[in-house]
């Protein structure tokens, strides 16, 4: 048996078993929902002023428990946009400025000597914020990027041999320029494989570099608070509550295999990517006023789900093909049985 299809078999169960055990969301508690996204993004739409899609993506990864990668050249409002979200939640938030001089011990956190009492006390680092901030994260060697790997896979860091849970609901977005500005690195697959989505920010139209002026030039507009830690995480379960038919469920999957045989990667998305898939499916149905998902919910974040997860081979790296237009082919050749 190939690792490939062995990957496949221990996928299964897992898939089956996210289905969720309790009632799908009912209409109040849709209802609801959408009361709150369209506040939320009128709040937004105060400070951030591009494409929709990307708060309504970000939405989407919180409600699904994900994180987030912001990936733009300087100046485009990446984290405008990061604060502009925290500032919608009343839940803790901390910015974290990536150098290469950084440390693990400067995001974790680490043991100080309290001299009045002579014992050693936990001085929290920013990651313990329900909403962290990670700026330019490419700009930090792999012995610091590293030290994020355990706190965004199990919400939880180790300190001096003492593992500590994180915040809930706790959610990292980081901004990253792109591998052709100088002094970066390329985040390694490990990490890249942990956040939910990689959302491209572009640079604004003409309109709304325009409007962006008039709202910004005097003094810059605050959003105030919709939502606070409890509502996201009750948000949260109700996504979770969300209806996966199985004929989605094998969708999904065929998706996923698909990117594992094309000839333009050397590594295809894993079985991590699939449940991520599911994950942002579901966040999508509801945030669209339904408590099932459709295939074009899956379709819709496709793309920002599975691009970032593939490794090019070095022949279609050096051409035209890039992520994101491999899995839009993948999608339209992959077919939807709903039988």
């Amino acid at each position: 048996m190939t690792p490939t299809e062995d990957g496949l078999n221990a996928l299964n169960p897992e898939v089956e078993s996210s289905r969720p055990s309790a009632d799908p969301p009912g209409e109040e508690e849709v209802a609801r929902v959408l009361e709150l996204v369209g506040r939320f993004r009128n709040e937004m739409g105060k400070v951030y002023l591009g494409s929709s899609n990307v708060p309504d993506r970000i939405l989407m990864c919180l409600l699904a428990g994900g994180h987030v990668l912001l990936e733009g050249v300087p100046g485009v409002a990446k984290t405008t946009l990061v604060r502009a979200f925290a500032q919608c939640l009343d839940a803790g938030f901390r910015r974290i400025q990536f150098t290469p001089d950084l440390l693990p011990a400067d995001i974790t956190g680490t043991m100080v000597l309290d001299p009045r009492t002579g014992e050693f006390t936990l001085r929290r680092g920013p990651l313990f914020a329900s909403v962290v901030l990670g700026d330019e994260i490419n700009r930090a060697p792999a012995k610091t990027q590293s030290a994020l790997l355990e706190a965004m896979q199990e919400r939880q860091v180790t300190i001096d041999g003492e593992t500590r849970l994180l915040p809930s609901p706790w959610m990292v977005l980081a901004t990253q320029n792109p591998v052709e500005q100088e002094g970066v690195y390329v985040l390694p697959e490990a990490q890249l494989d942990r956040f939910l989505m990689r959302l491209r920010v572009g640079y604004p139209d003409e309109r709304q570099e325009v409007a962006m002026l008039s709202a910004h030039g005097a003094r810059p507009p605050m959003p105030q608070t919709v939502l606070d830690g409890e509502g996201v995480v009750e948000l949260q379960r109700l996504a979770e509550r969300v209806l996966v038919s199985s004929a989605i469920s094998a969708y999904i999957v065929r998706l996923v295999r698909r990117t594992r045989r094309l000839d333009e990667v050397i590594l295809g998305a894993s079985p991590r990517a699939s449940l991520a898939l599911l994950r942002a499916s579901r966040s999508r149905a509801l945030l669209r006023g339904r408590d099932y998902v459709n295939v074009d919910d899956v379709r819709e974040v496709a793309v920002p789900v599975l691009a970032h997860r593939l490794v090019l081979s070095p022949g279609a790296a050096l051409g035209e093909v890039n992520e994101e237009s491999l899995i839009e082919r993948a999608v339209r050749e992959v077919p939807y049985d709903p039988a």
